[in-house]
C-alpha cells in the first residue's frame, strides 16, 4: 500500500455554503515522495514528464509490531488509482527541513507572493482559460497555480454546463470541449514537478483527493439498529424524542434493489438530464466522469425531480411504513422539494448540514455504502461555524479534510457523534435539526426524502414563520408565504389538528415541570417532610 511517512497538522481551509441549499488542513510532510528537479525559470505548459511514484514503505517500517501510528505520524494511505504527484508541491512544514531554506513559490510570484494561496487562486479564478494557459508559462509558481484543477473545473462548468466528456483532468476536458481543433495531447498531464515549492493549500487539495479513509474513521458504530419494529414503537422511541436510528429490512420488496444498476439506469433514463452540482448532466456522461475523477470534492448527482423526469423510477420503490405520514403533501404541487435520487463515486458526499425547513428525513441505500456522522441540534460539529442567523455555514473545503483535522477531537467529547456505515438495503432516520455528514465509501445510489409528521408539525410551522424565514426556507419559490399556505392547508384538511397538537405539547411541558411525589413532600431547605394537599 502506498504511504505518506509523516503528516503534520495545521489550520484547515474553510468554505461557506448557504444552509438553505439541500446540498446540502495543514502542513503535511511528504518526504516519502521523491522529487525530480526543474531548474528552468520558466516552464512550457505543454511539457510532459512521467509522474513520480510514492515510495512503498515496507511493513517493518510501520512501527513496532507493524502497527499504525496515530494521526500526525503514520497511517495515511493513498488510493491506488489516485494521481501520484502534486507537481512536486510539498507542505509548508517541509520548508523548515530543507537545506535551501527557500520557497520557490515566492520567487516565481514576485510582489504577489504576499497574497495567501487562497486569495491568489480567487483572483486567478477571474481569468479565462486562454489567460491561465499563457500565465502558466511565466514562471514555475504560476505554472503550479494556473494548473490548479478547481480553476479548470469552474471554467468547464461555466462554459460547457453539463455537456462535457471528462478527459482525465479538468484542464484537458476544457481544451477538448472549448478548443476541439487543439491537440489535447499537447496539454500537460500534470506530471511536471517543481523543486522547493511549498504550499499547504495546494498540497492538501491534492492529498484530500487521493487519501483513503483511515480504518479508525470507520470503526465507531454506535447507532441504534432496529428490524421489524412497529410504527408505534418507532414514533415513541425515535421520532418523538428526535433520535436517529438505522432500520433494517424495511426496503424488502423494492424493485430498485434488483434493477438499479448502471445499465438499467442509463437505458431507462436515456437523454434525461439530472442535477449535478450547478449543472445538469446525462447519466452516461456523469458515470464517465465519476469513473475517472480524483478530486477532493467530486461532483454529486442530487436530483429533486427524478420522479417527474422518469416516473418509472418513482414506482421502483415505496416509502417505508414509518414515514408515510407526510403532511407537506397537503400542498400538492406547491410543496417544497422533498425527495432526491443521489448518485456519487467513492469520496463524494455531503459536508455537515441540517436538513431544510426543520424537516426530518430518511435515506435508503440501494447500492454501495455510506459513512454517517450525526450531531444533535445543540452540538455544533468541530470545524463547523454557522452564521448567527443560520443562513450560512463555514466548514472545511472537503469531507476528507474534516476527518483529517477534526474527527480525532470527537473521541474525547462527552457528547460523541452518532456514527454508522449504512449499507445496501438499510435505511437511516435523520431527525430534525441534527447536523450530519455523509461520505460514500464506494460508488453508491440512494433515495432520500424529507417529511413532516404529526410529531414534527409544530416545529416546522415555527421554523417557517421565523423573521428571516425568507432566507432560511428552501425548495420552493414562495418562501415568504409558505407558512400561511401550509397552515391553512392543514386546517382545511385536518380541522383542529394544530390546536390538538399544541394542547398536547402544553400538557407534556407541564408534566415535565410538575414536581415528583418526593419533591412535593420534601422540603429541601429544611431537610424535613412537608404535606401538600
Amino acid at each position: 500500500m502506498l504511504r505518506l511517512r509523516t503528516l503534520l497538522s495545521s489550520p484547515s481551509r474553510k468554505r461557506k455554503k448557504n444552509r438553505k441549499t439541500r446540498r446540502k488542513t495543514r502542513a503535511t510532510r511528504s518526504d516519502a515522495v521523491p522529487r525530480r528537479r526543474c531548474d528552468d525559470d520558466t516552464v512550457a505548459d505543454g511539457l510532459r514528464q512521467p509522474p513520480h511514484q510514492l515510495e512503498n514503505v515496507p511493513e517493518e517500517e510501520e512501527g513496532e509490531g507493524g502497527e499504525e501510528e496515530e494521526d500526525g505520524e503514520l497511517g495515511f494511505h493513498l488510493k491506488s488509482s489516485g494521481r501520484s504527484n502534486a507537481h512536486g508541491v510539498q507542505p509548508l512544514g517541509n520548508l523548515f527541513l530543507s537545506p535551501s531554506a527557500a520557497n520557490s513559490r515566492n520567487a516565481g510570484l514576485g510582489t504577489l507572493q504576499k497574497l495567501t494561496d487562497e486569495l491568489l487562486l480567487e483572483i486567478l479564478g477571474l481569468l479565462s482559460g486562454t489567460q491561465l494557459g499563457i500565465l502558466a508559462t511565466v514562471s514555475k509558481s504560476f505554472y503550479i497555480f494556473c494548473n490548479h484543477e478547481p480553476l479548470w473545473r469552474n471554467l468547464v462548468l461555466e462554459a460547457l454546463g453539463g455537456d462535457f466528456s471528462y478527459n482525465g483532468s479538468w484542464k484537458s476536458t476544457y481544451v477538448a470541449g472549448c478548443h476541439p481543433s487543439f491537440d489535447v495531447g499537447r496539454v500537460g498531464d500534470l506530471g511536471l514537478e517543481i523543486r522547493d515549492f511549498y504550499s499547504d493549500y495546494i498540497f492538501q487539495s491534492w492529498l484530500c483527493a487521493n487519501l483513503e479513509m483511515k480504518p479508525e474513521w470507520l470503526e465507531r458504530d454506535n447507532i441504534v439498529r432496529k428490524r421489524g419494529v412497529s410504527v408505534e414503537e418507532f414514533v415513541r422511541s425515535f421520532e418523538e424524542p428526535n433520535k436517529p436510528v438505522l432500520l433494517e429490512g424495511c426496503m424488502d420488496g423494492w424493485l430498485a434493489l434488483e434493477k438499479w444498476n448502471r445499465d438499467y439506469l442509463v437505458k431507462t433514463c436515456a437523454g434525461v438530464r439530472f442535477s449535478v452540482g450547478p449543472v445538469e448532466m446525462r447519466l452516461e456522461d456523469y458515470f464517465h466522469y465519476s469513473d475517472q475523477v480524483r478530486e477532493e470534492r467530486p461532483l454529486y448527482l442530487f436530483d429533486p425531480k427524478f420522479g417527474e423526469k422518469v416516473p418509472v423510477l418513482g414506482s421502483d420503490y415505496e416509502v417505508p411504513v414509518y414515514f408515510r405520514e407526510d403532511l407537506f403533501g397537503v400542498l400538492g404541487n406547491e410543496r417544497p422539494d422533498y425527495r432526491w435520487i443521489i448518485i456519487g463515486p467513492s469520496g463524494s458526499g455531503s459536508s455537515f448540514h441540517i436538513d431544510p425547513n426543520s424537516t426530518s428525513a430518511w435515506n435508503a441505500v440501494i447500492t454501495g455504502s455510506k459513512k454517517w456522522l450525526l450531531f444533535p441540534p445543540d452540538v455544533v460539529p468541530p470545524g463547523v461555524h454557522p452564521s448567527p442567523d443560520g443562513a450560512e455555514v463555514a466548514c472545511p473545503v472537503s469531507i476528507i479534510e474534516w476527518f483529517m483535522n477534526f474527527y480525532g477531537a470527537t473521541k474525547s467529547w462527552k457528547k460523541k457523534p452518532v456514527e454508522c456505515i449504512c449499507k445496501t438495503g438499510e435505511v437511516i432516520f435523520v431527525p430534525r435539526g441534527w447536523w450530519h455528514l455523509v461520505i460514500n465509501l464506494e460508488e453508491s445510489i440512494a433515495i432520500t426524502q424529507n417529511y413532516v409528521s404529526s410529531s414534527n408539525l409544530l416545529n416546522v410551522l415555527d421554523f417557517l414563520k421565523k423573521p428571516n424565514a425568507s432566507t432560511l426556507v428552501s425548495g420552493t419559490r414562495d418562501r415568504v408565504n409558505l407558512h400561511d399556505k401550509f397552515k391553512n392547508a392543514i386546517d382545511a384538511k385536518f380541522p383542529g389538528k394544530i390546536d390538538q397538537l399544541m394542547l398536547e405539547a402544553e400538557e407534556k411541558a407541564a408534566l415535565q415541570k410538575k414536581p415528583s411525589f418526593w419533591d412535593s413532600v420534601t422540603d429541601s431547605k429544611a431537610g424535613a417532610f412537608k404535606f401538600s394537599f
